[in-house]
């Protein structure tokens, strides 16, 4: 006698549609799916989902695909702002006790940065205020880590990357630097500005409609690798900029806001910075490789 079919109702279509995905040969494929189904069926019914509102979201999902091309990720930044990369990111790099906190990478960093010498200034037009960035590349425990590398990009006191200007010589507020036996690094820059992301698409519409500005808070870039030791990736916020409460990607954590002081005595001015300058120290501790 043949089992009656479990056919699909409103009351069970989580179920229905779950233990369709039975036969995949992946588990952890069959785990995702099973999950994506359940929470997403929950959530229509949840809001009582009608046809109008599926058939809009699916024309946004479509214009964000549209959207991409090869140097936009619309796709991302529509992670970004619903904050699904930084919990992934998270997720992914949850630091042991004396390790820096991670965030996002961005979408503007280049695969090979410019190499410079410690203390080279990597402001490469006139304008903006004068910075000083000095830091340090350390173990979780503290431990100096000799040679490690750091890359670093920001953008300029309007809030603009290089890859946005084409006035700007390549590799204009970037620079990847190798430090000295103490782990120790140094480079000449300027104080970066707000800025907002890409907000002339769909993601774009979503930010407004939902009465959110599309602004990040300023901050420098880092990414940071030393031998035995897993590659960190974060942010430096600088402390008064606006935005820290309500970055568009959810990217600040309170132990990456840095205070980029005012200095004013010649005295320290250390690698011939202009005085009064801002400067900001660094450390930068990376939990051993698993």
């Amino acid at each position: 006698m043949s089992q009656t079919p479990v056919r699909f109702s409103e009351e069970r279509s989580e179920d229905v549609v779950a233990a369709s995905f039975a036969g995949a040969q992946d588990p952890r494929l069959r785990l995702v799916l099973t999950s994506l189904v359940r929470h997403l069926h929950a959530f229509a019914k949840d809001v009582e989902l009608t046809q109008a509102e599926l058939d809009a979201a699916i024309g946004f999902l479509t214009r964000t695909g549209q959207t991409c091309d090869g140097t936009r990720q619309e796709f991302v930044l529509l992670s970004d702002v619903l904050g699904l990369s930084m919990l992934v990111d998270t997720m992914a790099n949850r630091a042991p006790a004396g390790a820096t906190d991670s965030t996002v990478l961005g979408p503007f960093h280049m695969v090979e940065s410019p190499a410079r010498r410690l203390g080279d200034q990597i402001s490469l037009v006139p304008g903006g205020e004068p910075t000083l960035v000095t830091g340090q590349v350390l173990s979780a425990a503290g431990r100096p880590l000799a040679g490690a590398v750091v890359d670093v990009w920001q953008a300029d006191e309007k809030g603009f990357y290089d890859v946005q200007r084409d006035d700007v010589p390549t590799g204009h507020l970037r620079g990847l630097f190798t430090c000295d036996d103490q782990g120790r690094f140094a480079f000449r820059t300027i104080l970066p500005a707000p800025y907002p992301i890409p907000d002339d698409g769909p993601v774009g519409e979503l930010l407004a409609a939902s009465g959110r500005h599309p602004y990040r808070p300023a901050h420098i870039h880092f990414i940071a690798g030393a031998e035995g030791h897993a590659p960190l990736t974060t942010h430096v916020f600088v402390s008064e900029s606006p935005y820290l409460d309500s970055d568009a990607v959810f990217g600040v954590k309170d132990s990456l806001v840095l205070d980029f002081v005012h200095v004013e005595d010649p005295e320290p001015a250390a690698y011939a910075m202009p005085v009064p300058f801002r400067h900001a120290h660094v450390e930068l501790r990376l939990r051993e490789s698993p």
